[in-house]
């Protein structure tokens, strides 16, 4: 099962909508074929472990760390395949909670004469998929806050001046997730201060660039910012997407010269004057954006939190000291009165990067 998910996680930040899996078939004690999933639209990982072992798949054992589909998808029920192919028996990881699936691929395959075993290292395998669980389940994206600050945290100085707080290698990690996630997030506030591309800056085969998604409640966007641009310069990489979300008293005229350059502008109900960022994820999710990356500034920081749309951090610490009263907090906001009503931070995990410190943790 762990090879399973070893494989698994080959395609990670590819197979979006759809979930990570893996497949390893054994017979005789030894491993006669292996597979994974590589992305929406390709065979399964069953169908590659399945091809893998050719003939000698009768009589074998498969493990995997999702429940096999028994529906008609984008490609054919990989249920079918494990019957067909005559495999004594199926060890699964996790159950799908996917509704259309849902402990169905498990009873077709009972049905059929196969064994199935279910639950061997599910809590690794929930992981591993845990952007596909909460996409699946509320139909929103798995929403992951990022936050690069120093030791008193703070994220900019007096003067506004940020570049660079964190290590080259910490940057390097966040450019990683970045190629991981469906998007990123940040607020207008980011735009206009740092003017960022948004994309992934190292060079490697397979890059991704993400969807940049600004929330920009009175589109105070620049015509000529960079999320803007064409990415000529990066012709190797994907050309990401833009989406400007935005409320409905905003300019008209600029939103059509905005949609003339290929953008996408959503017009969302605000909420005191800013966009309803619950609201937001939901649009977000009809698009099939399962995952994404803010790294907005302290304001957007506090709204994500403050609506409950965060599901995991990952703060990046340097040990550097900037102080001030004027020093932009990671965290800004109204913030909140009483301890009890902090956000709580559970799961952590704690991890050196160069001179720097990264704490993950999930929202309680």
């Amino acid at each position: 099962m762990r090879r399973a998910i070893d494989l698994a996680l080959m395609s990670k930040g590819r197979t979006s909508p759809n979930p990570m899996v893996g497949a390893v078939i054994l017979k005789g004690g030894k491993v006669i074929g292996e597979g994974y999933h590589k992305k929406a639209g390709t065979p399964h990982a069953e169908i590659n472990a399945l091809s893998d072992a050719g003939k000698n798949a009768k009589d074998g054992i498969m493990y995997i760390n999702l429940e096999p589909c028994c529906h008609q998808g984008r490609t054919p029920p990989c249920t079918k395949a494990l019957i067909k192919n005559g495999l004594k028996k199926v060890i699964v990881g996790m159950i799908d909670p996917n509704p259309v699936v849902s402990g169905k691929g498990i009873r077709e395959l009972k049905e059929a004469g196969i064994q199935v075993s279910v639950g061997l290292l599910e809590k690794e395998c929930k992981k591993l998929n845990e952007v596909y669980v909460k996409y699946i389940t509320t139909k929103t994206p798995f929403v992951l806050l990022k936050v690069a600050m120093s030791l008193d945290g703070k994220i900019a100085t007096s003067t506004r001046e940020s570049k660079w707080i964190t290590s080259k290698l910490s940057r390097e990690r966040v450019h990683r997730l970045r190629n991981e996630v469906d998007a990123v997030m940040v607020g207008i506030g980011t735009v206009l201060k740092d003017n960022p591309n948004l994309t992934v800056s190292f060079r490697e085969k397979n890059i991704k660039n993400p969807i940049r998604i600004i929330v920009d409640s009175n589109l105070r966007i620049p015509l000529d910012a960079n999320v803007l641009k064409p990415m000529t310069q990066l012709r190797r990489h994907s050309k990401p997407k833009v989406i400007i979300a935005t409320t409905n008293g905003s300019d008209s005229k600029k939103i059509d010269t905005l949609k003339e350059k290929g953008i996408d502008v959503l017009l969302m109900e605000d909420n005191n004057g800013r966009v309803n960022l619950l609201n937001l994820m939901k649009e977000l999710g009809k698009m099939e954006i399962t995952s994404l990356m803010i790294e907005g500034g302290s304001e957007l920081n506090y709204s994500a939190l403050e609506s409950d749309i965060v599901d995991k951090v990952i703060f990046f610490i340097a040990p550097r000291i900037i102080g001030g009263k004027e020093g932009i907090p990671a965290i800004g906001g109204r913030g909140i009165e009483r301890l009890t009503d902090s956000f709580n931070i559970g799961d952590v995990i704690i991890d050196r990067v160069d001179s720097d410190i990264a704490i993950e943790g999930y929202l309680k």
